[in-house]
Order: C-alpha cells, then structure tokens, then sequence
C-alpha cells in the first residue's frame, strides 16, 4: 500500500535506536525513549495559502531530519510504524546525511 500525504504533511520513518547498556542494565524498550531524527518516506504537495498560492515544501523523501519529542501522530501502515506531521513541525535538516536512491548528498 503506498500513502501520499495531503498538503504540507510529510511521513517519516524513525531511525532504530541501538539496544542502551547504562551500568550493565539492559533498558528495555518499553523505557526507551523513542528516536528525534527520521528519514522522510514522503510529501504532500505543499501548503495553499489564503490568497490561492500553493508553497511547496523546503524538505524533501529521503531527507534526514530532526523534529520534536511530541511532534505528530504515530501510524501503522503494513505492520510499519511511521510518524506523520506537519513541515513545521520539523526543527531541522540534517547536511549531507540524506539517503538517496542515486547516492547524491
């Protein structure tokens, strides 16, 4: 199943975080605090202004970005978590760490 995000939504797949040793005591994940940086899956078309303008996103699928701790809404699509929010709920870009089909950064 492919999902396209509506206006200035993006989808994102969180990055897995490795298994946290502190002290010799496995963390399990239910205490784990979940991932800030993602790689974005996919846009919308970008954000309709008031006068009829359509803007379109400043990010990009495959970017790897940064967003906060309770920004968006956790889905399920194919037994695939993903996170779905809005492009100004995302804090930054991070340079040169994008995957891209092409291998360009």
């Amino acid at each position: 199943m492919k999902v396209r995000p509506l206006h200035d939504r993006i989808i994102v797949r969180r990055f897995e975080e490795g298994e946290v040793v502190k002290g010799g005591i496995i963390i399990p994940d239910t205490a784990k605090e979940k991932p800030q940086q993602g790689e974005v899956i996919a846009v919308g078309n970008g954000k309709t202004l008031e006068n009829g303008t359509k803007v379109p996103l400043d990010v990009k699928a495959g970017d790897r970005i940064l967003f906060g701790k309770y920004s968006g809404n956790e889905i399920k699509i194919e037994d695939e978590e993903f996170l779905i929010l809005r492009e100004d709920e995302v804090l930054g870009v991070i340079e040169g760490a994008a995957k891209s089909a092409k291998g360009n950064k």
